[in-house]
């Protein structure tokens, strides 16, 4: 029963986006997908413990989902349109090919980016199509009411439907205006699998990491020229490569300093390493995503924290904040300050940022530890104390309650 249960829950993290993308190629529309979609799995789990796990879960789940597809097309509406349309179901017709890039899960995430919707709807419809996540997962990840996800990805489905947005790969001349978008949200998947926000989820979630690497890669192969695209990779593959280090046996989150650096994995840095050199060649001015590769670059070139170029990571920061003046670049930048310039110059940095980031769990981590280091540990635990109540992963609050723990 448990490896059943394993079954499932590893054929939703694999199969998920490919049964929904099917499904929408097949039937033109995003809720009768995802709906059907989500009864499959839950028929998996009626019938796969009696049955067995099928050989090939993908296929067995992406036939059970056109049949709940077709039953809900028939039974909602008999009116001719709905007759002929549910008749055009059983057309038995092979899929058009696709070429190398041209994948169905591609096609998706266009779609649930396009420009026509706002961009906190594209990431929320993302994160719901592509990577399969829970409308409460994703409210969590938003800091919004659940009720209040729900009807905006809701909103966002109909929004496609009413307005045909087309469910393609954009065209070429296209591309660059598209793009940005979308790498936005394949960032935004990325880091959620990297740190899940959700207490009842996995702290690191593999398969959200490895499909933004997935999709991500197919954008640079539709747009191999584009330095952004190449930063963004760059930079997933080097967070990536940590990632066994993450989490210690005992389920606690690892901080960079503390992590094993012998476990991370060298063919992703190599590779990562390897896209940040060819852009730097490029002389070109970097963007974001190639800043924050670097800054990734560096941290990975030191086989000990104390062989951290800080000074570098420092100005690698302060080109950043002329792209990117945010209060969250501003609180990382102040961490890598406290290692130059000491906790109490950095402290006086995060101070500055209460206002922006009360809200924020990492900014009441950072302001702890700084305390922590200036000795004020009553200060310190307060901070802890409201880092703990902000934070969602279960190994982060873990770390965080360990260090609360810890203190004089």
């Amino acid at each position: 029963m448990v490896d059943v249960r394993e079954a499932i829950t590893r054929a939703h993290h694999e199969e998920w986006a490919r049964v929904v993308a099917s499904l929408t190629r097949r039937f033109g529309d995003l809720d009768i997908a995802e709906e059907a979609a989500a009864e499959a799995f839950a028929t998996a789990v009626g019938r796969w413990p009696a049955d067995g796990v099928p050989p090939n879960p993908g296929a067995w789940l992406t036939t059970t989902a056109n049949r709940k597809a077709i039953d809900r097309i028939r039974r909602e509406n008999k009116r001719d349109d709905k007759h002929k349309e549910a008749q055009l179901l059983y057309d038995d017709d092979p899929p058009e090919p696709l070429d190398a890039i041209d994948d169905e899960r591609l096609r998706l995430i266009f779609t649930c980016c396009h420009p026509a919707l706002a961009m906190q709807t594209r990431v929320a419809l993302t994160l719901r199509m592509v990577a399969g996540l829970t409308v409460p997962e994703i409210a969590r990840a938003f800091l919004v009411q659940e009720s209040a996800m729900g009807q905006r990805i809701t909103r966002a489905k109909a929004k496609i439907k009413a307005t045909r947005i087309p469910y393609r790969v954009p065209s070429a001349e296209d591309l660059p205006d598209r793009v940005s978008g979308v790498l936005a949200v394949l960032f935004f998947v990325f880091n959620e699998g990297y740190l899940a926000t959700g207490p009842d989820t996995d702290p690191v979630r593999h398969d959200l990491t490895a499909e933004a690497i997935r999709l991500t890669r197919l954008i640079r192969a539709l747009m191999p020229q584009d330095g952004e695209v190449a930063g963004l990779l760059a930079l997933m593959l080097l967070t990536e490569a940590r990632r066994t280090a993450r989490v210690s046996a005992s389920g606690e989150l690892v901080t960079l300093d503390e992590q094993d650096r012998g476990t991370w994995d060298a063919a992703l840095i190599t590779a990562g390493h390897r896209l940040v050199r060819e852009r730097l060649a490029t002389g070109a001015a970097p963007g974001r995503y190639q800043i924050l590769a670097a800054i990734n670059a560096v941290h990975t070139c030191a086989r000990d924290v104390r062989d951290t170029d800080w000074s570098q990571v420092v100005a690698l920061y302060d080109q950043l904040t002329h792209l990117d003046p945010s209060p969250i670049i501003a609180l990382n930048r102040a961490i890598a300050v406290a290692e130059l310039a000491g906790p109490q110059v950095a402290l006086a940095a995060v101070d500055h940022l209460e206002d922006k980031l009360a809200g924020y769990h990492a900014y009441h981590a950072t302001r702890a530890d700084l305390l922590r280091r200036l000795g004020r540990s009553q200060q310190s635990r307060t901070a802890y104390d409201k880092a703990i109540e902000l934070a969602g992963n279960t190994a982060e609050t873990a770390s965080l309650t360990r260090r609360r723990n810890q203190l004089g």
